[in-house]
């Protein structure tokens, strides 16, 4: 599987490849948006402050606002905390939180 994805991969542009891996992340992370509001014994009906509907087009979508995400977080009693990091290459600067809400 691995040697497919790269095969996959040495086929693609730089640029291309950083898109995909951006939408994958991106889809990644409404997946565990959901998983974490299941292991909360959450529905999406009880999500306080938001419809059924709009938790259910939030935990879709990879492209989320940081508000939305706060809200989201702060109806499961949960906090969210954002964190630059220095990419390959740059280590002159270090980790650095940016918000902690």
């Amino acid at each position: 599987m691995k040697d497919a994805i790269k095969s996959m991969e040495n086929k693609m542009s730089p640029e291309s490849l950083r898109r995909a891996y951006i939408k994958a992340e991106q889809d990644v992370m409404a997946i565990r948006l959901a998983q974490l509001r299941e292991e909360m014994n959450i529905r999406q009906s009880e999500m306080q402050n938001f419809t059924q509907s709009s938790v259910s087009k939030i935990e879709k979508r990879g492209d989320i606002k940081i508000s939305t995400l706060i809200d989201y977080l702060d109806s499961l009693g949960m906090g969210l905390e954002i964190t630059a990091y220095p990419k390959t290459g740059v280590s002159a600067v270090k980790e650095s939180v940016l918000l902690r809400i």
